[in-house]
């Protein structure tokens, strides 16, 4: 009986003792699993550097009027898709068409009094050139009368000739000398009118061209009236009504571009291995479980803080070391398309750049 009771505790001590060890083989083979998996993950993270202070960017247009007025019209509405060139808004274009209307009756004016001075530049060259003629025949006139009386004074000490003939060719020439000096001082007076007339002309061209480009200026204020896209995008921040006064370059709303990307404040610490060309993992708040594929675009030449509105001055005071910031641009390969998927700037985003 005793033999019977010892050899069944031995079996259960054998029992006890084989369960133990099944259970620390399996709690070291647990270990060796949670060792290995914890081990590939360190070396896995290794590879990666990850931030969630990052976010959507994008091109982002001000739509201003480059004109003053009163808001007639307002053709979108908040979210609107929009396309370059199209109408947004439109403005009260009375007033711009008065003074377009005037800028045309002043260009007329102009015009006309242009022709008017062109007619006088032709009456007075007419002039000139007959004064012109009126020389030339009075200096023929002058040199015939010199000459007769050159030849009577020769002629009148053989008694050839009387001396009232004599008298009468040194009337002749004196006469035609003068006669040539009025017709020499018709013919410059005529010619300081032709030049002053010119004068005129190009007075009046200059009112023209002033004229026209007054009138350019109004047309173009009054094409400004339509407020139109300047880029493809989507309405945001709409600020205006009908009825509305706006004044030139106040913005009215913003025109937010499809073109995106993600803009990425990792530590300086974890730059070391950061280069452009790197692929990167982007994960958006908004759309948990959806992967966006990208790549490092370009890495800013200097920290956030030292582009802020009042940048550390290091040199003064304490100087107490803190790991900064640096902008990192990441691009997306594709951008989405998905018709109910929306990623727009200042969107939370966590990107993930693998740099091993």
């Amino acid at each position: 009986m005793q033999d019977a009771v010892k050899e069944q505790s031995m079996k259960k001590k054998g029992n006890d003792s084989r369960k133990k060890k099944r259970a620390l083989s399996l709690l070291a083979a647990v270990a060796v699993v949670i060792l290995i998996v914890g081990g590939y993950w360190w070396w896995s993270q290794r590879a990666f550097e990850e931030t969630d202070d990052a976010f959507i960017a994008g091109h982002v247009a001000q739509v201003a009027p480059r004109v003053a007025g009163r808001v007639l019209t307002v053709l979108v509405t908040d979210n609107q898709k929009v396309a370059a060139n199209d109408v947004l808004i439109k403005l009260d274009p009375a007033p711009f068409q008065v003074k377009e209307d005037q800028a045309k009756a002043n260009l007329n004016e102009a015009e006309q009094r242009l022709k008017e001075a062109h007619s006088q530049l032709a009456a007075q060259k007419a002039l000139a050139e007959q004064a012109k003629a009126d020389v030339a025949s009075a200096e023929a006139q002058a040199g015939n009368a010199a000459t007769d009386l050159a030849r009577y004074n020769h002629l009148i000490t053989t008694g050839a000739v009387s001396k009232q003939a004599r008298d009468n060719a040194d009337t002749l020439a004196r006469t035609s000398a003068s006669a040539l000096q009025a017709a020499r001082k018709r013919a410059a007076s005529a010619e300081a009118q032709a030049m002053l007339a010119a004068t005129q002309i190009q007075t009046a061209q200059a009112v023209v061209e002033k004229s026209r480009a007054a009138l350019e200026q109004t047309s173009l204020d009054l094409a400004y009236t339509e407020v139109k896209a300047g880029v493809s995008g989507r309405v945001t921040v709409k600020a205006v009504e009908p009825g509305d006064y706006v004044q030139a370059g106040q913005t009215i709303l913003s025109l937010v571009q499809d073109d995106i990307w993600v803009v990425a404040n990792f530590k300086e610490t974890q730059l070391t291995r950061m280069r452009p060309g790197q692929s990167v993992t982007i994960v958006a708040d908004a759309y948990p479980n959806r992967t966006f594929k990208g790549r490092v675009d370009s890495i800013q030449a200097g920290t956030g803080a030292a582009f802020s509105l009042l940048p550390p001055q290091n040199a003064s005071g304490n100087y107490v070391k803190v790991v900064q910031r640096v902008p990192v641009k990441i691009v997306l390969d594709q951008l989405p398309k998905d018709s109910g998927l929306t990623l727009a700037p200042g969107m939370s985003v966590v990107p993930q750049v693998k740099v091993r």
